[in-house]
């Protein structure tokens, strides 16, 4: 992960903000603490005595911030949809996903997000809150340990794919909150490459009438690429691609089968799409994530013949998965959502797609503002993202999230708010 300026709200510009690995030493001189945050009396007097720093490295941050939390909790965070989300793998009308809150020593707070997708994430929500608990449990009694050691040890009590949404969400508590201990925003802290994206907008498996009053809506509010949910009825899915050309005729297209498909039945898609000279920018995840040869078989075709790039979501949930999608040319794409893979996974992955020649895309499952802020700052403040899918804030009927990043139409912009700046009322949620 490449350097990057590291700017507070006020001025004089503070030193450069690094994920290298090479500076020796961390400080945390001029940066803006927040009031309510106190830091340890060693630190405090470091910022008065030591020399300004020339560079900030998140490495030697996670080697020498030592965390001591003094509150940890996860609730369920439960938000209605618009209008029901149908996916070809399930279908929902609610988010019911789990808020975490952790409250270090210092007064500092950081929050995170689990999402439960029924059929994508491994967790239900009572699993998720149980599991939650048990982290929660173990960070108030683990006073004193690095930030890298914690996230280490968390992995190991929440391993895998079976908890990575739980991890995940822990992992956001905890990066937020030292993240608002030293006073940066988390674009910053994750390169500052930029503090805005624009991202996609997708449209369910719906009737083909709904996809084009919904593309209509959506052309109007300035969101120019679609991502449509397909995969349940071939005949149906061009139908519905039929719909939203005519009345959005310029958008770009990406196709989500989300495992629908069998390989023949993809490539059908792209040769009919190919008669109505429609050519989408991406094929997500076209058929069953353990179907590896038909992946690659799909991926051939629509590279070499029609020009499209595949992308590879459920297939790609851990760094083994990913290894497998670089070494036998399965995918051009891979789709990192944090709650699939967790924080510290992804970044692995992240580094391993590009250090491959692969492109990324950034996703999430069906998440408020808590979760979607976090991988925004992260794809902002990285800038290697060729795809941004993390509209779903957006399809709820409710924002329970104060603050946080600003929206106008596709576009988040974050502040120099520290932290991801997004919080809720604790005590309003059950």
């Amino acid at each position: 992960m490449g350097p990057s300026a590291l700017f507070s709200s006020q001025s004089p510009p503070l030193p450069p903000l690094c994920f290298s690995s090479s500076i020796s030493k961390f400080t945390t001189n001029y940066l803006p603490v927040p009031p309510q945050c106190k830091l340890p009396t060693a630190v405090s007097a470091s910022m008065a005595a030591a020399s300004p720093p020339t560079c900030l490295g998140f490495k030697n941050l996670m080697e020498t911030f030592a965390v001591d939390v003094q509150r940890a909790e996860g609730r369920p965070l439960n938000v209605p949809l618009k209008s029901p989300f149908t996916i070809a793998s399930s279908r929902i009308e609610g988010v019911e996903n789990v808020a975490i809150r952790i409250e270090l020593s210092n007064g500092c707070v950081g929050w995170g997000e689990s999402p439960v997708l029924p059929h994508v994430t491994a967790e239900d929500q009572t699993t998720a809150l149980a599991k939650a608990a048990d982290a929660c449990l173990f960070l108030k009694h683990s006073s004193g340990k690095t930030l890298g050691l914690l996230l280490n040890q968390i992995n190991d009590l929440l391993p895998g794919h079976s908890f990575a949404s739980v991890r995940a969400g822990i992992e956001m508590a905890l990066i937020d909150a030292v993240a608002n201990s030293i006073g940066i925003p988390l674009w910053r802290l994750a390169g500052g490459v930029s503090n805005e994206i624009t991202t996609d907008i997708t449209i369910p498996i719906v009737s083909p009438n709904e996809a084009a009053e919904l593309a209509s809506k959506y052309r109007a509010q300035g969101f120019e690429t679609l991502k449509l949910k397909v995969g349940k009825n071939l005949n149906v899915d061009i139908q519905v691609l039929q719909a939203i050309r005519n009345v959005h005729p310029h958008c770009s297209f990406i196709l989500d089968a989300n495992e629908g498909y069998s390989s023949d039945e993809a490539i059908q898609v792209l040769q009919k799409l190919h008669e109505m000279e429609v050519t989408p920018i991406l094929f997500e995840q076209p058929v069953h994530r353990d179907d590896w040869k038909g992946l690659g078989h799909v991926s051939d075709v629509a590279k070499n013949k029609y020009g499209v790039s595949v992308a590879a979501d459920e297939s790609c949930r851990s760094l083994e998965d990913a290894k497998r999608i670089v070494n036998e040319n399965l995918a051009h794409v891979i789709n990192i959502k944090l709650a699939k893979m967790g924080v510290l996974g992804s970044l692995e992955i992240i580094d391993l797609a590009r250090s491959s020649g692969l492109d990324l895309m950034i996703g999430g499952m069906v998440e408020t503002r808590l979760a979607m802020g976090f991988a925004g700052h992260l794809a902002a403040g990285l800038g290697c993202f060729k795809f941004i899918d993390l509209d779903t804030p957006i399809l709820l009927a409710e924002d329970p999230v104060l603050e946080g990043y600003e929206v106008s139409g596709p576009v988040y912009k974050f502040t120099n708010a520290r932290g991801h700046g997004g919080f809720l009322h604790w005590d309003n949620i059950a």
